[in-house]
């Protein structure tokens, strides 16, 4: 397979307002940018413009689409997500009736009570702030939580714009966890933090059984992908 990129073929990137008003652009030499479907690029806010416009003059050469974050994930929001947001958003919601947080070790007693302690106030929170109580089991079979709760996160799932939903999709995915991806977009905790208790069983057995280094690889490409996922919501909601 050729290694054929495409290459920085513009000299200057400028941010302007859609033309119906709606929105903001990203063009390129006066050329507006589109996605690889070659849908508009047409951006919620300016803050999320300049983010992708900043991506596109920082190229030098070929270009680098994994050192573009925000740009891959409106291209995501605006090709992908807008296209089958209802199925997005079931799959995503999916992970409530199975998260992270709930399924719970037998043994030993020290893992128990980690996973208590940076578990439990999750799950207080979810119950408070997202209407929604989802009970620990112990073990990994696989115990359906309460319909009112799920649907209650659903419904909050389907809320979500494409932007938002696609930002959050990352977050869900990379820690395995709706309450957490929904504790990042409410700002719980810093990111890092929220990232810190997603790895609590990774973490135990790191210290029972030391690192390995492909593992910690793809922990920390995961890491990356959820801080950038929790990066993109915020330009979303940030107007200037």
């Amino acid at each position: 397979m050729s290694d054929w990129a495409a290459k920085r073929f513009w000299k200057e990137t400028a941010v302007q307002p859609a033309e119906d008003g709606a929105g903001f652009e990203v063009r390129l030499d006066g050329r507006m940018v589109r996605t690889p479907a070659k849908t508009p690029l047409v951006l919620p806010t300016r803050a999320m413009a300049e983010a992708i416009a900043a991506e596109w003059d920082a190229q030098e050469g070929k270009i680098k689409p994994l050192s573009m974050p925000v740009t891959r994930g409106a291209n995501a929001a605006l090709d992908k997500v807008a296209e089958q947001h209802s199925e997005v958003a079931d799959m995503i919601a999916d992970y409530g009736d199975s998260d992270l947080l709930c399924y719970r070790a037998a043994s030993p007693v020290e893992l128990i009570e980690r996973q208590t302690q940076a578990w439990d106030p999750l799950l207080e929170w979810a119950e408070t702030a997202l209407n929604a109580r989802l009970l620990p089991r112990t073990g990994v079979i696989h115990q359906p939580q309460d319909d009112s709760a799920i649907a209650a996160l659903r419904g909050q799932v389907h809320a979500l714009d494409p932007f938002e939903l696609a930002a959050f999709h990352d977050l869900v995915a990379m820690s395995g966890s709706l309450i957490i991806g929904f504790a990042a977009l409410h700002e719980y905790a810093p990111i890092s933090q929220l990232w810190d208790l997603s790895r609590v069983d990774e973490d135990w057995q790191i210290e029972q059984w030391g690192k390995d280094d492909e593992a910690a690889e793809l922990s920390e490409t995961k890491r990356a992908a959820f801080t950038a996922a929790q990066t993109f919501y915020q330009l979303v909601h940030t107007k200037s």
